[in-house]
C-alpha cells in the first residue's frame, strides 16, 4: 500500500512531553465499529468492558539502554558515538542503532560511560563500559560484544545508561529523573525492552482493582520493545518496509486461558500494539493461541486477517507510522481517519505519553472492511 494513505496533520502541540496525572486520568476514545465516537477518560474503563472480557499486558520492563561512549582505535583520537540497544542476541552482545555508526570498523573498541578528558585522553565515568564491535549492520545497526556478560553486563548498563525517550520527545527536552518512573507500566517486571508498551502507562493499581471488581480477567505476555519501534517508514509502500525483529514470549498457561476465554463467548483485548502483535504472532490459522517463544517481525498493514484478538486499548500514534498503520488495519482506515480527525480537533494528546483510545470493531478473524 502506499504509505502515504497513513499521513495526517499533527499539530507539534498534540505531542504530549509528559503523561497525565494521576495516569489512569487520561483520556480514552471509545471507537465502536460504526456511529459516533464518544469521549471518556481510562478509568472509565471497567464500565466499558464486560465480566468474561480479558486484558491482555505486555510485561515487559524498559532498561536504560541509550549508551553514550568514546569510540577508541590506536593511533586515532577518540571518537564519541551514541548507541541505543535494541535486542539481545547473547548473554555478553546486543544488536544496536548507532548514530554516527560510519565511524566504526569491525573490531574497534568502545568505552561506554567515558568521555573525552584533556588532550582528547578518555576519561572514564564510574560503571564504565568496555565493548568490541562485532558486527556491521544496515541503517546504522551494530553489534556490540560486551567485556561483561549476563547479570554483571546487565548491572553496568544500568549504571551508564539512559532511558531512551522517544525522538520526538528527546528532541523538545533531555530526559530527567521522572521518567525512570514515567517511563515504566506499574505492572513491568521481565527486563529488556528498550521502548516501554506505553498503552499500559495509563494503569493503575486502583483500576486494575476495579477491572478485577468488574470481572475482567488480565493475563501478561512478554514482548521486549525495540528500538525499531522509533524508525521512520523510509520506504513509499509498505511492502518494501522492513521490520526488526522482537522477542516475545506467551506461556501455555496464558495460552489456554486466552483460547477458553475466548470458547466461552469473553473477548480478549489486547493493551498496546505490542501484546496485539505478540498474540497473533503466536496465533494459528483458526485464531487458536499457541505458546510463544522466538522473534516476530509481522508487520500489520490494512487487509491483514485478524485471528486471536478482538479489541484494542492503545494510544493515538504518529503519521505515516507502522503503528497506525497497524490500527487502520484492526479497525478500517477510514475509521480511524475519522477517530484521528476527531482526536486533534477535541484536543487528545498523542504518542507515548498521550491520551488513549479503545478499539471495539467487532469480532475479529475477519478484515475489518469486509
Amino acid at each position: 500500500m502506499d504509505v502515504s494513505l497513513f499521513d495526517f496533520d499533527l499539530p507539534p502541540e498534540s505531542i504530549a512531553l509528559r503523561p497525565a496525572s494521576p495516569r489512569d486520568s487520561a483520556r480514552l476514545l471509545l471507537v465502536p465499529p460504526d456511529g459516533g465516537f464518544v469521549d471518556h477518560v481510562v478509568r472509565d474503563l471497567p464500565d466499558l468492558l464486560g465480566p468474561g472480557d480479558v486484558l491482555v499486558f505486555n510485561d515487559t520492563k524498559v532498561i536504560p539502554a541509550q549508551l553514550a561512549g568514546l569510540r577508541l582505535r590506536e593511533g586515532a583520537a577518540p571518537v564519541a558515538i551514541s548507541a541505543t540497544l535494541h535486542m539481545r542476541v547473547g548473554p555478553d552482545r546486543w544488536k544496536a542503532f548507532v548514530k554516527g555508526a560510519r565511524k566504526l570498523a569491525v573490531g574497534d573498541r568502545v568505552a561506554f560511560g567515558a568521555q573525552a578528558g584533556e588532550g582528547g585522553a578518555p576519561a572514564c565515568l564510574a560503571g564504565a563500559l568496555d565493548a568490541t564491535v562485532a558486527e556491521r549492520g544496515e541503517d546504522g545497526e551494530t553489534t556490540f560484544a560486551f567485556d561483561l556478560s549476563g547479570p554483571d553486563l546487565d548491572t553496568a548498563i544500568a549504571t551508564v545508561g539512559h532511558i531512551p525517550l522517544p525522538p520526538y520527545i528527546a528532541a523538545r527536552r533531555p530526559e530527567d529523573a521522572r521518567d525512570r518512573a514515567d517511563y515504566q507500566t506499574v505492572y513491568a517486571r521481565e527486563e529488556g525492552a528498550v521502548a516501554a508498551p506505553t498503552a499500559g502507562l495509563h494503569f493503575t493499581p486502583e483500576l486494575m482493582a476495579r477491572l478485577d471488581a468488574r470481572g475482567v480477567e488480565r493475563r501478561f505476555v512478554t514482548l521486549h520493545v525495540g528500538a525499531g519501534t522509533f524508525l521512520p517508514v523510509k520506504a513509499e509502500d509498505t511492502a518494501d518496509h522492513r521490520m526488526h525483529a522482537e522477542i516475545g514470549h506467551v506461556d501455555a498457561e496464558t495460552a489456554a486461558a486466552l483460547n477458553a476465554a475466548r470458547a466461552r463467548g469473553g473477548r480478549v483485548i489486547a493493551v498496546g500494539t505490542t501484546s496485539l502483535r505478540l498474540l497473533e504472532s503466536a496465533a494459528d490459522a483458526d485464531g487458536t493461541i499457541r505458546p510463544f517463544a522466538a522473534a516476530t517481525e509481522i508487520f500489520i498493514t490494512p487487509g491483514y486477517r485478524f485471528r486471536a484478538v478482538d479489541g484494542l486499548v492503545t494510544n493515538f500514534h504518529l503519521p505515516r507510522s507502522t503503528l497506525f498503520m497497524l490500527v487502520s488495519a484492526f479497525a478500517g482506515l477510514e475509521r480511524m481517519r475519522a477517530a484521528y480527525a476527531h482526536a486533534i480537533a477535541t484536543g487528545y494528546r498523542f504518542y507515548s505519553y498521550g491520551d488513549g483510545s479503545l478499539l471495539l470493531p467487532g469480532r475479529q478473524g475477519r478484515t475489518p472492511d469486509e
